[in-house]
């Protein structure tokens, strides 16, 4: 908090090449953004050639009403796996799964409202037939029918590469325990500060730190160093991001790790913050910023977590960053449909005392996704990849080498929307969700500032 503008300089060592990995790249015309690059030395006599994988049925049909209601029937394949129990998941039976984003003024006070008694039936008299749901006119329909490959990514494999992506006022250093971990392994690994964040350029311009102006330089890095198979991770804010990248590149981004990301909920700035009053007030600020973060951001507040908030290099930012950042988090398209299209598997981490996010928005968000686990850990905050490294690596890696297993594919039997099962109950699981919550505890969307 209270630094001066980014001075980038190249660091460079005798031999010429960049130091530890550290390079620049100009994304647009005076705008440098750092980014570490780690690309292990691979003998080619011991390469192993990247495994064929799985074939996933990917087919979904998304529906938007106008009274406001989103209603997704899963068609295709449907995985299901615990990842740090079992390397393969299992490919379940084709099922239509519905979601209902009703509106929270009319949603039902309790999950499981009680059906009305039956009617008294005689010899002459049947049975009233269920009532037939009254037909509405869709607003929007979009149709997901795809193949999609999910193999396992090694280090060995020359088509894989990370990329990590960090959030508000943190920058590369915090995935200093990731970076070397991974790379160790053999991985090529991928991270960049932000502009106005860590060894990066800061313009004096608010528009520069608008979501699709961070987007764009994000686009550019992405295109230089992308492989084939590409695994993005993202942290916070910068979730978001990797949802930008996986559904603008969906046969290149392989797999996407979502850290303490939040709900499925298009952005917008929040007009009640503190991050709208002027950046002298904020530079005053700073002190009580700079704790209430260490405070909110890890589980606990020793000289451990205060060290690894120095060494990460997080929250020290410029006021005029901060600032502008918060206020240009404004992307309307990122909402529930936008999310609910994608088709790559996707690993939900969240820390159980994070006060930025609660939990219940990862959820909402695994309940949206096509290929969602969530897995939470217990003993860990918002920056839980600085407090517990050796469980988030160990999750991460265990995710990246995980494939599907579809050798039960062909077993099963399919039920479609159109069949009953033998008591005459539809294979339908609904799931009402009112505008950020379950229909337990509805409430009004609220705006992402992460």
């Amino acid at each position: 908090m209270g630094k001066t503008t980014s001075v980038v300089l190249p660091v460079e060592s005798s031999d010429g090449k960049p130091a530890d990995g550290f390079e620049f790249v100009e994304v647009k015309p005076g705008r440098v953004l750092r980014v570490r690059h780690i690309l292990p030395e691979r003998p080619a006599t011991t390469e192993s050639q990247p495994e064929a994988g799985s074939s996933v049925h990917c087919k979904r049909k998304i529906t938007v009403y106008r009274n406001g209601q989103l209603v997704i029937e899963n068609l295709g394949d449907v995985l299901h796996s615990e990842i740090l129990q079992c390397q393969n998941g299992d490919v379940e039976q084709c099922s239509t799964v519905e979601v209902e984003l009703s509106d929270y003024t009319t949603a039902p006070s309790s999950p499981d409202p009680k059906p009305a008694p039956p009617l008294p039936t005689s010899d002459q008299q049947k049975p009233a037939p269920p009532p037939r749901r009254r037909r509405r006119k869709p607003k929007r329909t979009v149709l997901i029918d795809t193949e999609r490959c999910i193999s396992s990514c090694k280090g060995t494999h020359l088509d894989v590469a990370l990329f990590f992506i960090h959030g508000v006022g943190g920058s590369l250093d915090i995935w200093g325990s990731q970076l070397d971990f991974f790379s160790r392994l053999g991985y090529e690994v991928i991270a960049p500060d932000l502009a106005g964040h860590g060894a990066s350029t800061a313009p004096q311009i608010a528009a520069a730190y608008t979501f699709y102006a961070l987007a764009e330089d994000l686009r550019a890095i992405f295109k230089r160093y992308a492989r084939k198979r590409n695994i993005l991770i993202g942290h916070s804010y910068g979730v978001s991001f990797c949802t930008f990248l996986a559904h603008e590149y969906p046969e290149q981004v392989h797999k996407v790790v979502m850290i303490n990301g939040g709900g499925p909920t298009a952005l917008e700035p929040s007009l009640c913050s503190i991050f709208q009053l002027p950046s002298c007030v904020l530079h005053c600020l700073s002190p009580c910023l700079a704790w209430s973060f260490l405070k909110a951001g890890f589980a606990r507040q020793g000289a451990k977590e205060k060290q690894l908030l120095k060494e990460g290099n997080a929250f020290n930012v410029s006021p005029f960053v901060l600032r502008a950042m918060m206020s240009g988090q404004y992307w309307p398209e990122g909402d529930e449909v936008y999310h609910a299209e994608l088709t790559v598997p996707i690993l939900l981490v969240h820390g159980m005392y994070d006060k930025f996010v609660p939990i219940d928005e990862d959820q909402r968000m695994a309940e949206i996704l096509l290929f969602a686990f969530l897995k939470v850990i217990e003993e860990g905050s918002h920056m839980v990849m600085m407090e517990c490294p050796e469980t988030v690596n160990t999750l991460l890696h265990e995710f990246f080498l995980w494939e599907p297993d579809s050798s039960k594919k062909d077993t099963v039997t399919t039920v479609t929307a159109g069949q009953t099962t033998a008591d005459d109950a539809t294979p339908v699981q609904t799931l009402v969700v009112a505008n950020g919550g379950s229909t337990g505890t509805p409430k009004v969307n609220k705006p992402l500032n992460k």
